[in-house]
């Protein structure tokens, strides 16, 4: 998923100035300095801190993938509204979660765990090792409005850098990826044809080939450019243009501009990571990716027009308050 979709990867920070500062970092005699100690370190803490993360937030992402496939296990209770009418209430995330430990105990809440940390760990490496490969040269924070073309020339220098580190660490984490969501999905079939990392890799070179590893790359890649672009160009335009650096308080509101342009894009590029779960897990002898689930879709843009056509783009979006389609005529009038 993104599943999610969902994504906090920590970047590891190379010496500063580049070469100079890695050069600079090391003692006498080429040794390493306590300070090249350090950044190894604070690598680490971020591989740890990121498969931690991972770790709990696995539920979550579990449920929000069953969701996404379409698996409603459990009916829709009848509640109401703000406006106190009868609405169909689809199970949350609480109720969803306590279903699969009476069906798989609580152990069932962290099926497909390992090749998700694989896939984390991947990924915290992957952006600091690109990082230290293509170091970005600081540039001198700007904020007044003379300074607009040169602080956008930052902005795009930065963004271009982390949409570099980004795709990357996509690409070299996609494969086990999508091996989490199909150990994940196979709760819909009680399959278990994905049973280890090993063995589904095995598996999925056998029967799809190397693209098979990257099933639902494209679509999560858009996802995490376009984001990254709004979300930036965004809080940029915002903090030079609506933040008036005469107000008190107006570093403290820049540092949240990105914050809530974050939140706000995520929503709008969720389409992309529901498209891009989907292909994980379409066609490839799961029940949840064979009718009456979905079709076998020819590409992510098939799988696109057919959930833009059912309504469908933003399932699984929400895991608190989902509400059912309903007719007008299913309760009576009061």
């Amino acid at each position: 998923m993104a599943a999610a979709a969902a994504p906090l990867p920590p970047v590891a920070r190379a010496p500063p100035g580049g070469v100079a500062g890695q050069a600079a970092a090391a003692g006498p005699g080429g040794g390493a300095a306590p300070g090249g100690t350090r950044a190894e370190g604070a690598e680490g803490l971020f591989v740890v801190l990121g498969a931690g993360l991972a770790a709990a937030s696995h539920p979550l992402l579990y449920v929000k993938l069953l969701v996404q496939v379409g698996h409603e296990p459990l009916p829709p209770t009848v509640g109401r509204n703000v406006l106190g009418r009868k609405v169909l209430y689809l199970p949350g995330f609480f109720t969803y979660a306590r279903h699969i430990v009476e069906v798989d105990g609580k152990r069932g809440l962290f099926r497909g765990l390992t090749p998700r940390l694989i896939s984390s760990t991947l990924s915290t490496i992957t952006r600091g090792s690109v990082k230290k490969a293509f170091p970005l040269e600081d540039m001198e924070h700007v904020s007044n409005k003379d300074d607009v073309k040169t602080s956008l020339r930052k902005v795009v220098k930065e963004t271009s850098h982390e949409m570099m580190m980004q795709c990357v660490s996509r690409v070299v984490s996609h494969p086990l990826h999508v091996i989490s969501m199909r150990c994940m999905v196979q709760f819909v079939g009680r399959e278990v044809k994905y049973s280890g990392v090993f063995s589904a890799i095995g598996r999925i070179f056998k029967e799809e080939g190397i693209l098979g590893f990257f099933v639902g790359l494209v679509p999560h890649i858009l996802g995490d450019v376009i984001f990254l672009w709004c979300c930036n160009l965004l809080a940029h335009f915002i903090n030079t243009y609506a933040v008036d650096d005469n107000f008190s308080q107006a570093s403290v509101i820049r540092s949240y501009t990105k914050f809530v342009m974050g939140i706000a894009v995520s929503m709008l590029t969720y389409p992309f990571l529901l498209v891009g779960d989907l292909m994980a897990v379409n066609n490839c002898g799961l029940r949840a990716g064979l009718p009456p689930y979905a079709p076998a879709f020819t590409s992510w843009i098939h799988c696109w027009r057919y959930l833009s056509a059912q309504g469908q783009l933003f399932r699984g979006s929400s895991l608190l308050f989902r509400r059912a389609p309903m007719p007008a005529a299913c309760f009576p009038i009061d």
